[in-house]
């Protein structure tokens, strides 16, 4: 109503001030035509014609003032009366969804109110179920108390007693069954055991090394890997802390370092390097950064990949760093990662024959050599190294302990410690599971044969599948049938006596009598040429 009233004033101002204009327009041309007429008087004809002209001009002006006025007094009267029903239109608009809105807070409210009354009910049925559930227990237990003539505690007493004297007899015949069928098959099991859990197990093995060669080329490449005065070298390995080792074998690079993880970055990055062409202080540098950072990706993914193969999951992601670590670190030619996996693997199986813990079996077999992968910085048995590292991380005290014992630095308490080093010791040991050098392997294979030839009677022997198998010929006039088992005991206790090994040694003892003839062709069948040997 505001609005209305303030376009109903300003149209009546313009009306007003139209007017007032006009009133005083029209006493300016009176004053005009006055001042006209006495100037006229002396020239009256003149005079009266100007005056008739002036009010005939007038009375034009006045009228198309007024027609303006009121064109104008209309235009505005219309866009008031517009923008008022616009306004109407909109405060409408504006009450029906304030009505629907209003109307649908009511409804919910309503809905609230019989939702909170139906809880209310609810609860209050539930109140009084428990109330009569709980008077109807204490009557069921009065009227056992009075046909029993014992109380609750005496009722519970005696029958735990029962329960537990018939629960020891049973026992007791339980494990005098248990024992006699372990007696019997004990040996048996464990051998089958071992047998299916290493035949479901194997993994790549690969050559331990200090050094790295990297290609190169052409002999060229040498002079620009050095620099002016050596200053690329000695920024190459001021950068990565490897030793760069350039001597006449044609066409490659040596690098040496005792961490493998230091030595795969700069043969990356020299490789990188020699691949671009541009060897110079700076972009050294950059390529090195460049390379550290893929390095800690691929360590990063190796130990996730293991985590995910084993099936360990919940791990820190530092613990699973220093996993990956161990991609790049070997054992007796061993790669400790795929040893780990491995180890978790043949964990995992022992835990499951024997009824241990499975995840606690399979995590500390994974982890059991974790201390590996940082024992170049920190001081102390990797066992007890990789248990304290571990530890700060949060992993599950029993995998901490599992992986402190498994090379008896602390003492084995549970079954899982066994576990853990029974399966470290099975992935070590197993044929081809690790490299010994040339030298080493030959004075190996020597002792063992030596060994065997030292018994009377012994014609030959072999030493078969990188010296895990011995095979003993004798000579069938010295030694007999029944003396075969014998020669193989004693061969047995003198490789366990003489040699130290790992795994087990198979002595096969081989006697064999052949009796030879020959047939010479006599009559036809010298003429036809023809003969045959028998044996």
């Amino acid at each position: 109503m505001n609005m209305v009233t303030l376009i109903v004033v300003v149209v009546v101002a313009l009306a007003v001030g139209l007017l007032v204009g006009y009133g005083l327009r029209k006493r300016q041309e009176q004053q005009e035509y006055q001042e006209g007429k006495t100037r006229a008087q002396a020239v009256v004809e003149e005079a009266k014609r100007q005056a008739q002209a002036l009010l005939q001009e007038a009375e034009s002006k006045r009228r198309d003032l007024e027609i303006q006025a009121r064109d104008e007094a209309l235009r505005l009267r219309r866009e008031a009366e517009s923008e008022i029903m616009a306004r109407r239109r909109e405060l409408q608009r504006e009450e029906e969804r304030l009505q629907r809105r209003w109307a649908d807070l009511e409804r919910r409210q309503e809905n609230l109110n019989r939702r909170e009354q139906a809880l209310q009910q609810r609860e209050q049925d539930l109140q009084a179920k428990e109330a009569e559930l709980e008077a109807l227990h204490q009557q069921a237990l009065a009227r056992l108390e009075e046909v029993a003539s014992l109380t609750q505690e005496e009722a519970r007493q005696r029958l735990l007693a029962q329960v537990e004297q018939e629960a020891r007899q049973e026992m007791a015949r339980i494990v005098r069954q248990i024992e006699a069928q372990a007696r019997a098959e004990g040996e048996r099991r464990a051998r089958r055991i071992l047998a299916s859990v290493m035949q479901r197990i194997a993994s790549e093995t690969v050559a331990e090394l200090t050094t790295s060669v990297v290609p190169l080329p052409s002999d060229d490449m040498k002079g620009r890997i050095i620099g002016r005065s050596g200053r690329n070298i000695r920024a190459f390995e001021q950068f990565t802390g490897v030793e760069v080792i350039v001597d006449d074998t044609p066409e490659s690079v040596t690098l040496s370092s005792f961490d493998p993880v230091r030595r795969e970055i700069a043969r990356r990055a020299l490789t990188k390097l020699v691949t671009d062409g541009r060897i110079h202080p700076t972009q050294i540098e950059k390529v090195v950064e460049q390379e550290k950072a893929e390095v800690e990706r691929i360590i990063q993914e190796a130990g996730e990949e293991a985590a995910y193969e084993v099936g360990v999951v919940g791990l820190h992601p530092e613990v699973i760093k220093m996993l990956g670590r161990l991609k790049f670190r070997t054992s007796y030619g061993q790669n400790q990662l795929h040893h780990a996996v491995e180890t978790a693997k043949l964990a995992a199986l022992l835990a499951a024959e024997l009824g241990a813990d499975v995840e606690v079996a399979k995590a500390a077999g994974l982890l059991h050599d974790i201390g590996k992968a940082m024992d170049h910085h920190a001081e102390g048995p990797h066992a007890l190294v990789g248990a304290k590292f571990l530890e700060r991380y949060g992993v599950d005290p029993r995998v901490v302990h599992a992986v402190a014992a498994h090379h008896h630095d602390v003492e084995q308490e549970t079954l899982e410690d066994v576990i853990v080093e029974i399966a470290d010791a099975l992935s070590g040991a197993r044929p081809g599971a690790r490299r010994e050098s040339l030298e080493e392997y030959i004075k190996r294979i020597q002792a063992l044969e030596d060994i065997a030839r030292s018994f009377d009677g012994v014609a030959e022997c072999y030493a078969l599948q990188a010296g895990r198998e011995i095979r003993v010929i004798v000579k069938p006039d010295a030694v007999d049938d029944y003396a075969l088992a014998k020669l193989a005991h004693e061969i047995t206790k003198a490789i366990e006596t003489n040699l130290k090994f790992t795994g087990q040694i198979q002595v096969t003892v081989i006697r064999e009598k052949r009796a030879v003839a020959q047939a010479r062709p006599t009559g036809a069948a010298s003429q036809n040429g023809g003969g045959r040997k028998k044996r």
